[in-house]
């Protein structure tokens, strides 16, 4: 493998098509597609400061690195990303990928970051201004994520998460076949219009929350007070611990909890109408 070492690159294409390449501290100024086009690169100890360093690339290994605000869009159209003990504050990271590991990774500024990826593990990442996170992905497994940012894992599919803590509005919205695990999700509007959302040991808060969805089951979760007029038009399996603030028209299934502050039947509720609340 040919390295390159405490060095620094800028302007158009200055390692374009290499391949069989490890970078040590080395600076990637601005620019753009330092490294595109290329396979089996490991960058250890880099700062990457030019746009798009990484585009279409075949097996990347980068670890303790830094991507400044002006490397946006950073990795797109890439297979084989390891990312490992880095910091992202560049926007619009990582799209259109195939088999994505980050573990130990911080994104303060992760706007419109991981769209259209498949095959991603996340273990021990954290992201701020994160608005839009992984929209449009498939085949998701995430353990501990520390997630701001609202709009998230919008039309996504096949996704697990466990101990994680999620303050996002309008996250879930027309996904399919979702679980999540002992984790807290707090922000309105959580789950509309999805399928097989499956909430495990779950922390749940926000308003009007899981309406409209099809195929939901939630066992052994809780409710905070704002979380009120829930399960709107929904068919819904649901195990709760403690107090629900409202429920409103669920349209099917079955619904457990301890107590309730107000059961909202009214003549808007839609067929079936056989939800059992008790």
């Amino acid at each position: 493998m040919k390295i390159i070492a405490n060095q620094e690159f800028g302007g158009e294409r200055p390692l374009y098509c290499e391949h069989g390449l490890r970078l040590d501290n080395v600076t990637i100024h601005a620019g753009e597609s330092a490294i595109k086009e290329s396979s089996d690169i490991e960058a250890e100890g880099c700062t990457f400061e030019g746009k798009y360093p990484f585009w279409e690339c075949d097996g990347v290994k980068v670890q303790n690195c830094l991507f400044r605000e002006g490397a946006r869009a950073a990795i797109w159209y890439t297979r084989d990303l390891i990312m490992k003990d880095t910091v992202v504050e560049a926007p619009k990271m990582f799209r259109e990928l195939d088999r994505v590991h980050l573990c130990r990774v911080k994104l303060p500024n992760a706007a419109e970051t991981l769209w259209s990826c498949r095959d991603a593990f996340l273990e021990d990442v954290e992201v701020e201004k994160g608005d839009y996170l992984f929209m449009h992905s498939a085949d998701i497994h995430i353990d501990n994520l520390r997630l701001q940012g609202n709009y998230s894992f919008q039309y996504c599919s096949n996704v697990e998460i466990r101990n994680s803590v999620l303050h996002t509005k309008d996250a879930f919205w027309e996904t399919n076949n979702v679980v999540v695990r002992d984790s807290t999700i707090i922000g309105e509007y959580l789950g509309w219009y999805s399928r097989n959302l499956h909430l495990i040991n779950c922390r749940i808060g926000g308003t009007q929350p899981l309406c409209y969805c099809k195929g939901l089951v939630l066992e052994n979760c809780s409710f905070d007070p704002d979380a009120d007029l829930a399960f709107e038009y929904s068919d819904v399996q649901a195990d709760i611990r403690g107090a629900v603030t409202s429920v409103k028209n669920p349209s099917h299934g079955r619904i457990k909890a301890d107590s309730y502050g107000e059961i909202i039947l009214d003549g808007n509720i839609k067929v079936p109408a056989d939800c059992v609340i008790g």
